[in-house]
């Protein structure tokens, strides 16, 4: 939870506009430094002055429904602290590209209709029991 003196301080930095959309998405205002934007059009900041420990990097997705699988691996490291520079500087991410990735990053979707379903051609060992009531 922000103060209201950094609060008014962070709308006068990013304006009106992002103020509402952080509190709409965020529930918090953050105001740093633009560190990169990843191909599907993700926002990353990172704010080292202000910000309390752990908190100082944040994403603002392009996509209303967000979701955490919606990160790059490349970024997934630095915005959880596991690399101190972001893909844009760091050597090995721009080496290549590795043989074991996917050419294409795909989305988490799970609880979705494009979700696994398993299924089995084993007939089941046991049925299902309808109970049967006897006539009165």
């Amino acid at each position: 939870m922000s103060t209201i003196m950094r609060t008014l301080r962070n709308l006068r930095r990013v304006g009106l506009k992002d103020y509402g959309h952080q509190m709409h998405y965020i529930g918090d205002t953050k105001a740093g430094t633009l560190i990169g934007v990843d191909r599907f059009g993700n926002k990353y900041f990172e704010n080292m002055e202000e910000e309390l420990p752990l908190r100082t990097r944040w994403v603002d997705y392009k996509e209303h429904e967000y979701d955490a699988s919606h990160i790059e691996p490349g970024w997934h490291a630095w915005i959880s602290y596991m690399v101190d520079a972001p893909p844009t500087v760091d050597k090995v991410i721009q080496s290549g590209h590795r043989t074991w990735e996917l050419p294409d990053h795909r989305a988490n979707p799970t609880l979705s209709r494009a979700a696994f379903k398993t299924y089995s051609t084993t007939r089941p060992k046991y049925s299902a029991w309808t109970p049967v009531a006897a006539a009165r």
